[in-house]
């Protein structure tokens, strides 16, 4: 495995890690504002932090144009198409997807909505049969590990579907649609300016609803306004960069298995912030969890050394 897809594994484990923290916050804003009031503000703080990463990353990009190293050439261009195409289409499903959750999480309990909205990691491969990506066996095994410890890590009560039930599944199907958008368009697009265009679509969609369907007031917003800092800079500016950035070159099965630990860190950051403290049977479903993500990294180890050395018995041969 490369240093680089290692590399981007590692920010979609950081991006999980803040997404599960924000619960918290995210939480205790709702007793003071709207769902679309909270997310068109955060949206639109998480898209103005990463204006200055565009302009620091451009200069550095122009600096190494002409080294040898070109691998920061894509921060040259901040609105080509691909950039602008897969920010709008991506900010678009976000929108869905986030604002369903979030009105979901009113009436639902969080352990009930934490497993459902997870349930995108089985989404994703589903999906992904229908645009010709290829899914090991291995790693429909790790989509059954982790569903099951997604289960026994938020599932404390009899299943039973209700409103906010299907809207929870909903937000899951525009969740994985979100991750297989970023995986077509992230390769080519400036990953930093894609994000904060997603953002500000979001932003901008969120606001619009937010007139007809709340009444927002700036000391509404300021009652929360330490949630909506985090939300706006680390959960939108920093964890949706990284996983634009992280999915490059990683499988979306695999980056959806792995941005799905975000249902553990809220289980730590409950215990740590909150303690409310992890019983046998949570701790099982976060082992079952861990199991998921490693089978399916081995799995992917394994099927890249095959890649390779079939590449060296047979020059040119596509992988």
């Amino acid at each position: 495995m490369s240093a680089a897809r290692i590399r981007n594994m590692i920010y979609l484990l950081i991006c999980s890690m803040v997404w599960g923290i924000s619960f918290v916050p995210q939480a205790a804003s709702m007793e003071f504002i709207g769902p679309f009031t909270f997310n068109a503000v955060r949206c639109a703080l998480g898209s103005l932090v990463l204006i200055p990463v565009i302009i620091i990353a451009r200069y550095l990009a122009a600096k190494q144009k002409n080294s040898e190293d070109g691998s920061m050439a894509v921060y040259l261009h901040v609105f080509d198409r691909s950039t602008v195409t897969g920010g709008i289409l991506s900010g678009v499903l976000l929108f869905i997807a986030t604002n369903l959750q979030t009105i979901a999480l009113k009436t639902a309990s969080a352990g009930k909505g934490g497993f459902i909205t997870a349930m995108y990691i089985i989404l994703v491969p589903i999906l992904g049969i229908f645009i010709h990506k290829k899914v090991h066996l291995n790693v429909w095994i790790s989509v059954g590990l982790a569903a099951a410890g997604l289960y026994l890590l938020c599932i404390k009560e009899r299943m039973a579907l209700k409103p906010e039930d299907l809207l929870l599944l909903s937000c899951a199907f525009f969740f994985a649609i979100q991750i297989l958008t970023v995986d077509k368009y992230v390769p080519t697009a400036n990953g930093i300016a894609m994000a904060a265009i997603e953002f500000g679509v979001c932003s901008i969609l969120s606001a619009v609803v937010m007139v007809f369907a709340e009444t927002p007031s700036w000391a509404t917003i300021g009652q929360c306004k330490g949630a909506i800092i985090y939300a706006g800079a680390c959960s939108c500016g920093i964890a949706y960069t990284l996983q634009i950035l992280g999915q490059r070159d990683v499988d979306p099965t695999l980056a959806s298995l792995i941005m799905s630990l975000e249902s553990v860190t809220s289980v730590i950051a409950g215990a740590i912030i909150l303690h409310q403290f992890m019983t046998g049977r949570e701790i099982l479903g976060c082992t079952l969890m861990f199991a998921a993500i490693i089978l399916a990294q081995m799995t992917d180890l394994i099927y890249s050394g095959r890649r390779r050395n079939n590449e060296q018995i047979t020059p040119g041969c596509p992988g």
